[in-house]
């Protein structure tokens, strides 16, 4: 039975009733067809159903991207506000890659920042760079509008020099879809969507985009500054942990300067008192023994202080190291010589376990105050007797010279205060013999200012080798 006049009415009645719950924001509600055989009223009816469908949908869609970017918000610093877009952001886009580039050098810079993929490699890493002059990327900021390829294999065979191009189609990538980041105005960046698959993006996602495009810039500058901030304070931090650390080092320093100079300036007062005092007379060999200590401590003295200069020179770098081709067996056969007629005392024997011929590239003075360091701190530590063997080898583009004694030998707990200044260990010299403290901190420098490598092999009670690398003259042969 066809229906009455007042059911089509009514019907007409409910399709407006419901046209205005739509407009409220209603869009839950229920659309049922018509009984009436009126096509224009069931079309109506059906476009009712459709656009009740479709603004759930979009409903839906904003509420997700709010529920996205609350979280995103919450995030303080960069790199966790771009992990939550990454987490979070498959609701509204599709992807397998983002990354994130910022604007440097007032906008003629743009550096990659960041990039998470789920792909097996990122080639496109942090620290890439481009001038934006010139790019298709300028365009996109110029707009405002994002920009979508869906075949970046044909793209970069009509751009072959877009090299960011060519390394994201290496990790696998095939569709991009590359949005600019504004913040109040002002250009902040870019944050780039990957997908794997060619044809990924419709306008649908950039309409999706652009509907919270402003917040998401405004978060993302918002965590850059917050970043940059604790990257500062971070670097502060670390500028006042180094700064306090000096100040322990050079007031420790200066204690133990002042301890290890007071001494031989104490001796010396007493002694030139006596000799000065004239009714204190003493036989002539007596003036002499003081006379002669009085020369040793000075001397003492002397080359703490030299030790002291050298060290600080080294460290400020106001010292320049003058490489050039150095004869490595007549430098020890001389080294050793020199050194033997201070050993003959404590009858210790200095050997060159093998005559060496060849080259090393060092700066000559520099060299020996290394080896002068090694072979003299191995005869004030070594028992009267014993025997210090030196040996050179060639080792690829190293010469590798080392100084083996029959001492006490390091142990583990104190070789890592070994080449600091001022160390005290244990072991003390055998035959009362001066040290600074400072010889094996001044090797140390040395021998990393020629590129090379210091340390010691040793075992307690069997004696230690102290060696050093060196290389290789530039001409000589392998």
């Amino acid at each position: 039975m066809a229906p009455t006049t007042d059911q089509t009415a009514d019907e007409i009645e409910r399709l407006v009733e419901i046209a205005e719950h739509l407009r409220a924001g209603d869009f839950a509600i229920e659309v049922p067809m018509p009984s009436s055989e009126d096509q224009r009223l069931r079309r109506l009816a059906a476009s009712l159903r459709e656009l009740a469908a479709s603004l759930a949908r979009r409903q839906r869609e904003i509420e997700t991207l709010h529920r996205i970017t609350t979280r995103i918000n919450a995030g303080l610093m960069l790199d966790e506000i771009l992990d939550g877009v990454y987490n979070d952001f498959r609701d509204v886009i599709p992807y397998e890659r983002i990354g994130f580039a910022l604007l440097e050098d007032g906008g003629n810079v743009l550096r990659a920042r960041w990039a998470r993929t789920s792909l097996p490699a990122v080639h496109l890493k942090r620290g890439y760079a481009a001038p934006m002059a010139g790019s298709s990327l300028e365009t996109i900021l110029q707009t405002g509008q994002p920009r979508i390829i869906n075949d970046l294999v044909q793209y970069l065979r009509r751009k072959p020099e877009s090299e960011s191009t060519r390394l994201i189609v290496n990790e696998g990538i095939r569709s991009s879809l590359t949005c600019p980041l504004i913040a109040n105005g002002v250009p902040v960046g870019f944050i780039f969507f990957s997908s794997a698959k060619t044809n990924t993006y419709t306008n649908e996602h950039v309409e999706r985009y652009m509907q919270i495009a402003e917040q998401l810039s405004v978060i993302v500058e918002k965590g850059n500054l917050v970043s940059q901030l604790a990257a500062q304070k971070e670097l502060l931090e670390q500028q006042n942990a180094e700064l306090r650390r000096l100040s322990a080092l050079k007031n420790n320093l200066l204690g133990m300067v002042a301890h290890d100079l007071r001494n031989p300036v104490a001796i010396i007062q007493m002694m030139a008192a006596i000799l000065r005092n004239q009714q204190l007379q003493r036989p002539p060999e007596e003036r002499q023994r003081m006379l002669d200590d009085i020369y040793r401590q000075t001397e003492h003295m002397l080359a703490m202080l030299n030790d002291l200069l050298d060290l600080s020179q080294i460290e400020s770098g106001t010292v320049t190291i003058s490489p050039e081709p150095v004869a490595i067996k007549p430098l020890l056969e001389e080294t050793i010589n020199r050194h033997q007629l201070l050993a003959n005392p404590k009858q210790t024997h200095i050997e060159l376990a093998a005559p060496v011929e060849g080259t090393v590239y060092a700066d000559p003075l520099r060299l020996r105050q290394v080896l002068d360091n090694l072979i003299s701190n191995a005869v004030k530590f070594s028992p009267p007797g014993s025997t210090i063997t030196v040996r050179a080898t060639r080792d690829g583009d190293w010469w590798k010279f080392a100084v083996t004694d029959q001492g006490p030998g390091i142990s583990p707990d104190e070789r890592s205060q070994l080449f600091e200044a001022f160390s005290r260990l244990s072991a003390r010299p055998t035959g009362g013999e001066k040290s600074t403290g400072l010889g094996l901190a001044i090797a140390r420098k040395v021998v990393m200012a020629h590129g090379g490598v210091i340390d010691v092999s040793s075992t307690p009670g069997q004696g230690a080798t102290f060696w050093f690398t060196l290389p290789v003259a530039p001409r000589e042969e392998v």
